[in-house]
């Protein structure tokens, strides 16, 4: 498809839908954004938006994957953090006589 075709369908189908005026390539950074807050990796939105450099990837948007890294190491420490001592299980101890 010619480039410009693309981009006037757009245009028509945001017009038809009373929606503001984008251009393409939003389309891609939205679509980047989405996969990184869905835990894709930096490595897979590299793959799917066809950059040579995961450094160009990681450039655009390495912030957005920090954020998701930090809810996912938050969830970690969670998980890793001690029960509280009345959840904790009691240790029987036998005394030796």
């Amino acid at each position: 498809m010619e480039p410009r075709n693309v981009l006037r369908h757009l245009q028509r189908g945001l017009a038809a839908l009373k929606l503001p005026h984008h251009r393409f390539h939003d389309l891609r950074h939205t679509a980047a954004s989405l996969l990184l807050a869905q835990g894709c990796t930096l490595h897979t939105v590299q793959k799917i938006l066809g950059h040579s450099q995961i450094a160009l990837t990681s450039d655009l948007y390495g912030h957005l994957f920090m954020s998701v890294a930090r809810e996912a190491m938050a969830g970690m420490d969670a998980a890793l953090s001690p029960v509280a001592p009345s959840v904790a299980p009691q240790a029987t101890v036998k005394s030796v006589n």
